[in-house]
């Protein structure tokens, strides 16, 4: 995100307009973009919220820088949309008044270009903002990852830290390819399903038990009937580095038919 910050307070600095309809033309895309990052960041936070990541140290100040960033794009939105506001426009006045002269369009369009400099201006320091909080973002949820282990509490550990089941074993394996989680209603029943990208079988209780250990997240800005996202997440990715676990071996002992038995006992 950063990067996307950085180049659209390049493009906004660097703009070039004549005031009026032209002016609208540039800016027009220039908010639109401020205001997808805007709602970007806004799911960025809230899947960062909803993570284990929220269990670490320290992450309480990542989840404010990135508050911060949503408040900042949303600012830098707001002053791109004071520039159309202060922009001239040209169409007609009213009937009855008089058209406007030379001298009133320039001193209406020297006005306008001082409002719309200063707003840009605003939106610049917005976004300038928006990419350094990106940037110490990213440097600070790298060194709290580096150093969760010794910082997650012994019950967060002792559960990711368990081995995996074969059945939750593959389930982590075709949930890397993508997977989706739904819920439907049957007659007023509510009915949980996953449905992986490669048509895996998933069972409920499966794919539970690894997001109760944090292996896998799901993107709960978008609705159950939809079909929320699922990730595996860096705990996830891990422990499908190791081998996958052998199924347990049963063994049962054969036992006579009583009938058999008792005869025999009567010998």
């Amino acid at each position: 995100m950063a990067r996307d910050f950085e180049a659209l307070k390049a493009r906004v600095r660097d703009i070039s307009y004549t005031p009026g309809t032209d002016a609208l033309r540039h800016i027009s895309p220039l908010l639109l973009q401020a205001q997808d990052l805007s709602a970007t960041a806004l799911v960025r936070l809230k899947a960062l919220d909803n993570s284990t990541y929220a269990n670490i140290a320290g992450s309480r100040a990542s989840l404010e820088l990135l508050a911060s960033v949503v408040s900042s794009s949303s600012l830098a939105g707001t002053d791109l949309a004071h520039v159309v506001l202060a922009n001239p426009y040209e169409g007609e006045q009213f009937a009855g008044y008089p058209a406007d002269g030379d001298a009133v369009r320039t001193a209406r369009h020297a006005e306008a270009i001082l409002k719309m400099r200063g707003h840009l201006d605003d939106a610049v320091h917005q976004l300038d903002l928006c990419a350094t909080g990106c940037h110490y973002l990213a440097h600070g949820i790298t060194e709290d990852l580096a150093t969760a282990p010794q910082h997650m509490p012994a019950a967060k550990q002792q559960t990711t830290g368990r081995a995996l089941t074969p059945a939750q074993y593959d389930t982590l394996t075709a949930l890397t390819g993508g997977g989706r989680l739904y819920e439907t209603s049957t007659r007023g029943v509510g009915l949980t399903r996953v449905a992986t990208d490669d048509g895996t079988r998933v069972s409920i209780a499966t794919f539970r038990a690894l997001a109760k250990r944090g292996l896998v997240t799901t993107d709960t800005s978008t609705s159950l009937f939809i079909g929320q996202k699922i990730t595996v997440t860096e705990l996830g990715q891990q422990a499908l580095t190791q081998p996958r676990p052998r199924a347990a071996l049963t063994t049962s002992v054969a036992t006579a038919p009583k009938a058999a038995v008792a005869q025999k006992t009567n010998r």
